[in-house]
């Protein structure tokens, strides 16, 4: 089992819609606004580190709003 967490900044004003789209993702596992240099933290379990890559790729950083991303990951 692979864990990711991604951290989020998005447009002002615009954490909430973000944070709902993010839910929408099958190994989004959970979703936390913060405060501070980013807007939010995700959390994703798979167990294949290649499909959260290619979510964060396709999904996550091409969704509008999102200006920028910093992930974390931890093999278990």
């Amino acid at each position: 089992m692979t864990i990711a967490f991604i951290l989020i900044k998005s447009d002002l004003g615009s954490e909430d819609q973000v944070l709902e789209k993010l839910k929408k993702i099958e190994q989004v596992f959970h979703v936390e606004r913060t405060f501070g240099d980013y807007d939010m933290v995700v959390k994703m379990e798979s167990e294949h580190i290649e499909k959260i890559r290619e979510i964060i790729s396709w999904d996550i950083k091409k969704m509008e709003k999102i200006r920028s991303t910093l992930t974390l990951v931890q093999k278990e």
